[in-house]
């Protein structure tokens, strides 16, 4: 069991290597929510074969492309994410993004948990015949969350291992639903689609990306065991490579499978639909392993949301701090497969809030590290006044005003079932790029102010 908690990772100990960061990234996506956002875009887009593809190809390089980046911050401080945001913000600024993507990470582990029960309900069903009622739905979805917070309280040698396993087994089974789509379809009709609006491919490749960047702030929790001497440029590649392996093909499935069958992209249950449309000696094999998949994601997502519970002074080993998150997905995840009517709506509008939400710190986090932070550990571990990176009163003003600006903006060009920004109708908010927006902006508002000087007298660091 991993015993370190926010501290630091001495050099000494920092033995990883970049490429097990790539087995990480595939498992980071390994979800079939995938499929029915590849079938929303033939859908509700409207859009063929090749416009899909270049969405498939496009969000993923731009969302881990940023995760790649901000996954150097890990290897310069050997912190996780949220600690190392301290410099940024301040101790008592960081406070404040810390609080609303801890918020944010209860709704993301809360529709990987139901989405797990589903497929886990879909297996049972097919294999089985035992048929899904209100004992059986919180049955599997509480042994789902209990696995996701056994590999997530174990620590990140438990995770690699997992993910490199799932990966293996996640592709293998991944390539008899290819082969099988490749026989089984009339390609014809695939192929012969005409092409959508070029604007309903912007807002194709801005809902997929937004969900791939909510990996960002999550990215250095990762890294934080590499040397300081790993190669930022491979980082980068692994990430894109590993986001790349998994999204593309599962999105051209879900694609595939639309033209056929449209209801993919509207079922409330997408886990057993899929089930439906495939050979059952394929469907089988392939949920067991998507349970895998998408309890890899909730445990990872569970091990970053320990460690940002702590920053937020919940004083307590990371593992119960994980364990904080398993709670609250439990109970939200419960209501939403009981109560909730509408699973991809309620899927697609979170996706746009998520975007908005990790966006704001991004940018502020990105530039900051482009201009070649460096990260003291005693100041980092320090809340106390005497902290290097208490700045004012606690509060890093220019980072604080370039997030509320951006995280403003960002709300104001969102459109989703719960709410309306008045710029919502204009072009950037119609195209779903709020995110992309919150980003510049907090990026081009942080990055025109000074530079906020800390107490710790560091040498910016080459990039």
């Amino acid at each position: 069991m991993e015993n370190r908690g926010l501290d630091p990772v001495p050099d000494d100990e920092r033995t990883g290597r970049v490429r097990a960061l790539l087995p990480t990234w595939v498992a980071a996506n390994m979800t079939v929510l995938l499929l029915t956002v590849g079938a929303g875009l033939t859908v509700f887009n409207g859009l063929n074969f090749w416009q899909v593809l270049a969405v498939a190809v496009t969000a993923p390089v731009l969302s881990f492309g940023l995760v790649g980046l901000v996954s150097i911050a890990g290897k310069r401080g050997g912190a996780p994410g949220m600690a190392l945001s301290r410099a940024v913000f301040g101790q008592r600024g960081n406070l404040f993004p810390g609080a609303l993507l801890w918020v944010a990470r209860w709704g993301w582990e809360t529709l990987n948990a139901v989405t797990g029960s589903y497929a886990l309900l879909a297996v049972l069903d097919l294999a089985f015949g035992i048929r899904s009622g209100h004992p059986l739905v919180l049955v599997t979805l509480t042994s789902f969350v209990a696995a996701s917070f056994l590999v997530s309280g174990l620590g990140i040698r438990a995770l690699r291992l997992c993910s490199r396993a799932s990966a293996w087994l996640f592709g293998s089974v991944s390539l008899l639903v290819l082969v099988h789509l490749i026989g089984s379809t009339h390609w014809r009709t695939v192929l012969d689609r005409p092409p959508g609006p070029g604007a309903m491919t912007i807002a194709g490749i801005g809902t997929l990306a937004a969900g791939g960047i909510s990996w960002v702030p999550s990215a250095p929790d990762f890294a934080r065991y590499l040397p300081r001497s790993a190669s930022g440029r491979a980082m980068v590649a692994a990430a894109v490579g590993g986001a790349l392996v998994t999204v593309g093909p599962m999105v051209m499935m879900g694609a595939v499978l639309a033209v056929g069958s449209p209801d993919l992209a509207v079922t409330k249950d997408p886990v057993a639909f899929i089930g439906e449309l495939l050979p059952r000696w394929i469907s089988v094999p392939y949920l067991l392993i998507a349970v895998v998949g998408m309890m890899l994601i909730n445990a990872m997502s569970m091990y970053s949301a320990g460690f940002t519970a702590q920053t937020l002074g919940f004083a307590v080993p990371r593992a119960w701090a994980v364990g904080v998150n398993a709670m609250i997905s439990l109970l939200l995840g419960g209501a939403l497969m009981l109560v909730a009517t509408s699973f991809v709506g309620t899927f697609l509008s979170f996706l746009t809030l998520l975007g908005v939400t990790f966006s704001a710190w991004i940018g502020v986090f990105g530039v900051d590290l482009l201009r070649g932070r460096t990260y003291d550990s005693a100041a980092l571990m320090d809340t106390t006044p005497g902290s290097g990176y208490w700045y004012t009163a606690g509060f890093s003003r220019q980072a604080m005003g370039a997030w509320g600006a951006a995280l403003v903006t960002g709300l104001l060009l969102t459109d989703v079932e719960w709410f309306t920004g008045p710029l919502a109708a204009t072009w950037v908010g119609r195209h779903g790029l709020g995110w992309a927006a919150t980003i510049l902006v907090a990026a081009g508002v942080y990055g025109a102010l000074p530079r906020p000087e800390d107490g710790t007298g560091g040498t910016p660091a080459r990039f």
